[in-house]
């Protein structure tokens, strides 16, 4: 495990590190996960391994510290990124990014350009979402205050999570994930559908096929997008089908 200060107050994100050659290749994992639970089988598919592989683990999840004082918004996560990615000498990575941490990774690429070369992002949120109190996910979360959340909201999101999300959302600190998802929800200027639209590195993106089609794919591959659809999963693509995940990522980032 490797780890590095990446806020004034000295803050700790901690990853899991494969060596291998460059470029290096940086994961992040989305709201309440942690990155080596998530991206551990598929980095070292046979299609995805040999490069340098940084599994993150984003402030308040997993790994890494929990700062009470960050506000964790998509610029502080990617700004911290940036910081940790700076510690460890990683410049223009390839950066695979997952739900939440793909709005994080556009931040990132927006922000700190020098530091990635390619982006696949995996149904990664790129909209503005309405807070529900009926949802699960971040927006049944930032349906609450976060003075409510605390003092016993979180236990709903436990209920509606399952097993898998909550193996690795019950590691995730409070405050972290109640205020990760306000900003998630919110819109962004510019938009992160802009974003993904205007970068000008090589960008994939890849979703559940059985959701049917991508809202917006005609813009996104007007732009140079790359889309894949996978078949046979879910939100959490790379756990429910890590071949159909390693065969359309290695496919994004060959173009």
């Amino acid at each position: 495990m490797q780890q590095a200060p990446v806020t004034p107050e000295g803050d700790l994100m901690r990853w899991v590190e494969f060596p291998g050659r460059g470029p290096a290749r940086v994961y992040v994992h989305g709201l309440g996960a942690s990155s080596p639970a998530y991206f551990a089988e598929v980095a070292v598919h046979p299609l995805l391994s040999g490069h340098r592989s940084l599994l993150v683990d984003l402030l308040g999840h997993g790994l890494s510290d929990r700062p009470q004082g960050f506000d964790y918004s998509l610029q502080a996560h990617a700004d911290a990124l940036a910081a940790s990615l700076t510690w460890a000498d990683v410049s223009g990575a390839e950066v695979i990014a997952h739900s939440m941490g793909g709005s994080i990774a556009l931040v990132l690429a927006a922000r700190h350009p020098h530091l990635v070369s390619r982006l696949v992002l995996v149904d990664a949120n790129l909209d503005a979402l309405t807070p529900d109190p009926d949802a699960g996910g971040s927006r049944g979360i930032a349906a609450q205050s976060e003075a409510e959340f605390l003092a016993g909201g979180w236990e709903r999101v436990r209920d509606l999570a399952g097993a898998h999300w909550w193996a690795t959302m019950r590691l995730t600190d409070r405050v972290a994930l109640h205020r990760s998802a306000v900003h998630l929800v919110r819109d962004t200027r510019p938009s992160l559908r802009t974003l993904l639209t205007e970068l000008p590195v090589p960008r994939g993106f890849l979703w559940p096929a059985a959701d049917g089609p991508l809202p917006g794919a005609e813009a996104l591959a007007a732009a140079g997008v790359h889309l894949a659809g996978v078949p046979d999963c879910g939100h959490n693509i790379m756990l429910d089908n890590p071949e159909g995940f390693a065969r359309a990522t290695a496919a994004a980032l060959a173009q």
